[in-house]
């Protein structure tokens, strides 16, 4: 019996990863259970399978794309994660996976960067950022499958190699906006300058975190009025620069009893809807803190009222419109509390 146990024992241990439930654990949530899409990019279209080779699926997963939805499945086994492509590449049914070689394509990136102005940026973007948004379902045209992606992200540079980005130029990915450039006129010198261009976009980014502490978590103000009447200067100062109130509560309402909850942590709610619905049209992640909230807080005998910092938030996210709104934001929100503590 003991050695029946051992036996199973290594056999679970030497199994395959299942590649299809890895999926489902991991992927599936954004790119959709059969590859069709939706907080993440369609996976399943025969013009992008063919166009993609495994290695650039590898590095995807390793590197994901750095202030993008997508993250980096630094935790996932060399195994597990060949077992999710293997899973991934038996949507494709008419022809095999394709392989690039790694050499680097050499070209004129300065010539390239004219074509890449003439032929390029309307999609991509002037600087290889993208196209508008991010593509998820909320933020694209509803004809498009995909929107055209951030070719200037380290995650994607990373991924993809000089010879698969010249392919795909060459070719143009079939079901998307994506066409053959040889088709357009280019030729494939042409075409070769375009890839120096785009692969001049990587270079040594600033640290994430570093971006990130450059800023505060929070804005803060002491007010020298009462919790109750800073609370009511902070429903003026929202509807005076024209948002509209939606609640107050105490902070832990839902977390304890009514009789428990600390009336001294007051939380007010407000929106202008015409700015949530045109920053969840750039990026629908601002949904995490969207709507607008002040808090106002009484301890140790001070009124404290404060808010998340917009700014600090925008580094997460890689995406300049979304920068200018959260910009915005920070304005309003600080001329809230300044207003709320006069």
């Amino acid at each position: 019996m003991l050695m029946l146990m051992l036996a199973a024992t290594a056999g679970e241990a030497t199994a395959k990863p299942k590649g299809a439930q890895l999926y489902g654990q991991h992927c599936a949530v954004c790119h959709g259970e059969n590859g069709t899409g939706g907080v993440g990019v369609p996976l399943a279209l025969p013009g992008f399978l063919s166009s993609v080779d495994d290695a650039y699926f590898r590095e995807t997963m390793r590197l994901g794309r750095p202030g993008r939805v997508m993250p980096a499945f630094t935790r996932l086994s060399d195994a597990e994660i060949n077992a999710i492509i293997a899973h991934i590449r038996s949507w494709q049914k008419d022809a095999a996976a394709p392989s690039f070689n790694t050499q680097p394509v050499k070209g004129d990136a300065k010539h390239g960067a004219k074509l890449f102005a003439q032929h390029c940026a309307t999609c991509h973007g002037d600087q290889g950022q993208g196209g508008h948004g991010t593509g998820v379902t909320f933020s694209r045209p509803r004809d498009l499958p995909i929107i055209a992606p951030a070719l200037n992200n380290p995650g994607f540079l990373g991924a993809a190699s000089d010879n698969m980005i010249k392919t795909t130029l060459m070719k143009g990915r079939a079901g998307t906006p994506m066409v053959s450039f040889l088709e357009q006129g280019l030729s494939e010198q042409d075409i070769d300058d375009v890839v120096s261009y785009v692969r001049s976009f990587a270079t040594p980014a600033e640290s994430p975190q570093a971006l990130l502490e450059a800023e505060p978590a929070m804005l803060v103000m002491e007010s020298s009025y009462s919790l109750e009447e800073t609370v009511a200067a902070v429903k003026r100062a929202a509807v005076g620069k024209n948002f509209r109130l939606i609640r107050d509560q105490y902070l832990e309402d839902g977390l304890y009893s009514e009789e428990e909850l600390n009336s001294k942590q007051v939380m007010v709610y407000f929106c202008n809807f015409k700015f949530l619905y045109d920053a969840l049209a750039l990026d629908p992640r601002v949904g995490l803190f969207l709507p607008c909230r002040v808090t106002v807080v009484e301890q140790d005998g001070k009124v404290l009222v404060m808010t998340i910092n917009p700014k600090r938030l925008s580094h997460l996210f890689n995406n300049a419109e979304l920068e200018r709104a959260c910009d915005e934001m920070y304005r309003v929100y600080a001329d809230i509390l300044e207003e709320a503590t006069l």
